[in-house]
């Protein structure tokens, strides 16, 4: 029997506070509006992300259902979707591409106005200002316009790409994290052959940023992390060697210049820790060294930086999603 046009009742889990666990949930989905799509999610990955909106580190509305790194089907269309039909396999974006705005019109961003990271008039809301999840009668707020963390999900026609029929449940990760370290080696670093680079934090984004450096030809890999059972993957991606920050009797940025003649062409930070991005940006080389930013910083957060640092050379980039565009733009629709 088709659910098209029909409220779901599916499980999510909500979380429903900060800093509590979240609560396995009977909820009620809306059918999509105008421009929107509904997916029957497939598998979800859970990301550094995700934990930092339980902890206030991002600030978003509560109740709602976390999740930005999913693989779905589409269950059905509002009116206007042209881009997917009922059945494809789609990976929900986080940051959505509306073709229309100043930054979706410039080959030097892929962040698009309507990024709803928890701030805004319609944060954790649909771009009608309304939702498509209740539970007990009461609203529950989406996230980053995806909420992969429940059976059913609403999002809309300007954040999803199709993907091939046969793609595995993994490609889920391609939702965040491997499109966002191996992105931000290749397309915000553009690390260069030959070159040295260090990856700092070895989870699943700091492994597709090696990834991504071992791509573009780096000649020396050296990942930078505090947990050594996580070495060997790393040198798996292509790191080229490790180094063990608990091990160390001096800051970790004279290791790294000592180990590079001077620091790292390119440093790539990814673990969301003041000190730690600190560190990359301290381990570049000071005439032209890249430090590239990733992790989520809590909005209390600052950096001490002295101008000395960048005046030499040195430049200081961020990233979000690995500087790519994965959606098909939507010239029909304006921000």
């Amino acid at each position: 029997m088709s659910t098209a046009g029909k409220v779901i009742k599916c499980k999510a889990a909500v979380a429903w506070e900060p800093s509590k666990p979240l609560s396995l949930e009977e909820i009620e989905v809306a059918p999509p509006k105008a421009h929107e799509v509904r997916l029957k999610m497939v598998s979800s990955g859970v990301c550094g992300t995700d934990n930092s909106v339980l902890h206030q580190k991002m600030i978003t509305p509560f109740p709602v259902i976390l999740g930005h790194e999913g693989l779905g089907v589409v269950e059905s269309v509002g009116e206007g979707v042209t881009n997917v039909k009922p059945g494809d396999k789609v990976i929900p974006l986080f940051v959505p591409e509306c073709g229309q705005c100043r930054g979706c019109n410039s080959p030097n961003s892929n962040v698009c106005v309507k990024l709803d990271f928890g701030s805004g008039e319609h944060a954790g809301l649909m771009y009608d200002g309304t939702s498509r999840f209740s539970c007990k009668g009461k609203l529950i707020h989406n996230f980053a316009g995806t909420s992969t963390f429940t059976e059913y999900t609403v999002v809309s026609d300007i954040s999803i790409a199709k993907v091939d029929a046969n793609a595995p449940v993994e490609a889920c990760l391609i939702g965040c994290g491997f499109g966002t370290g191996y992105g931000a080696a290749i397309n915000t670093a553009k690390v260069t052959k030959g070159s040295s680079c260090a990856v700092f934090g070895l989870g699943g984004v700091g492994f597709s940023a090696i990834a991504g450096c071992k791509d573009a030809g780096a000649s020396q890999i050296i990942g930078v992390g505090s947990h050594k059972e996580k070495f060997p993957k790393a040198m798996a991606m292509g790191a080229t060697e490790c180094v063990n920050t608990k091990d160390l009797e001096k800051p970790i940025h004279e290791v790294i210049c000592e180990m590079t003649n001077g620091g790292v062409d390119f440093a790539i930070e990814c673990a969301g820790h003041i000190p730690t991005m600190m560190t990359a940006l301290q381990s570049t080389y000071p005439c032209n060294g890249v430090a590239v930013l990733m992790g989520v910083a809590s909005p209390k957060d600052t950096m001490p930086l002295h101008p000395g640092l960048l005046l030499t050379g040195r430049t200081l980039k961020g990233s979000v999603y690995g500087g790519r565009r994965f959606a098909q733009k939507k010239k029909s629709m304006s921000c």
